[in-house]
């Protein structure tokens, strides 16, 4: 029995989260087509007959810190190439760019197994073209291993996964074998309201909101939820929320009906929109809303 820790990281939107929700077989980690989605250190377990594999899902590093989330979001994912048995750095096959150059910086002196995982083949359309790329980023660090995939079609994950087995220590698993996230379910909820929400909006507004539980009660087969979506300008909650409501209403029945098929379970879901200017660069908020270490 093998079990360890794998962290996952690179730089906005190259794929991590899509990854560890198709190595885990379930969404553990929301995703959407824009950049820096994922805020905090969400945890996905893989459970073998050989092992346990808990993969550490992190915020895509990023050159530019222009408020104190960027900067919060930045530590949580540096922090977490450290106290784990693999690294895994994750990059697009076709297209490499400062920031992932920023990454391979921090990875600079680190002991640890770094392994180097290769998004998003199936975009190639000359596979003769491959061979030659992987070469060229092989150049850049003497990795552990290398292993190309998709995330998104599901090709090659078994490679990867044997690889990381194979690195992994001898040990008790770290989570029950039913348990698929290390997350509670308060967060879980708040993640799926906030996936929602940026994939409803435009531009910048998603970086200017945030999704906290007020209340969670279970009743037999019916989970009461009541959530708040954060923003930092009225003018932002006025879109958030639409012309009578539709917006709003449209985020919270397509997380309703998320919800009901992640957890098997009838769902009442309430969501109300509020202003805190400024939330994102305001420590104390930060903090109220989960995106800082207690």
């Amino acid at each position: 029995m093998r079990s360890g820790m794998v962290s996952v990281i690179g730089r906005p939107n190259v794929g991590k989260s899509t990854l560890v929700n198709a190595l885990v077989g379930q969404k553990v980690s929301i995703v959407s087509h824009k950049p820096q989605t994922t805020r905090h250190r969400i945890q996905g377990v893989l459970h073998e007959e050989r092992g346990q594999v808990v993969f550490v899902d992190t915020p895509g590093l990023h050159k530019v810190e222009t408020r104190a989330l960027n900067k919060v979001m930045n530590q949580a994912a540096a922090g977490a190439i450290h106290d784990v048995d693999v690294v895994l750095f994750v990059v697009e096959l076709t297209r490499w760019t400062e920031e992932d150059e920023g990454v391979l910086r921090r990875l600079e002196g680190l002991t640890t197994p770094v392994g180097l995982v290769v998004n998003k083949i199936d975009r190639l359309d000359d596979k003769e073209k491959l061979l030659p790329l992987l070469q060229k980023l092989s150049a850049r660090r003497d990795f552990a291993f290398i292993v190309p995939l998709s995330a998104q079609k599901g090709s090659n994950l078994k490679g990867l996964v044997d690889e990381l087995f194979s690195r992994l220590p001898e040990g008790d698993p770290l989570y029950p074998e039913d348990m698929v996230t290390g997350n509670d379910l308060g967060f879980t909820v708040a993640e799926v309201i906030r996936e929602k929400l940026i994939r409803s909006l435009h531009q910048e507004l998603p970086y200017s909101t945030t999704v906290e539980i007020e209340d969670y009660k279970r009743e037999g087969n019916l989970d009461r939820i009541h959530a708040v979506i954060w923003v930092e300008r009225e003018g932002q909650k006025k879109i958030v929320i639409g012309e009578g409501g539709a917006a709003l209403k449209q985020i919270g029945t397509a997380a309703r009906r998320d919800l009901e098929r992640m957890l098997d379970r009838k769902i009442f879901l309430q969501i109300w929109c509020k202003v805190r200017e400024n939330w994102s660069d305001d420590p104390k908020a930060l903090k109220r809303f989960g995106l800082t270490p207690d």
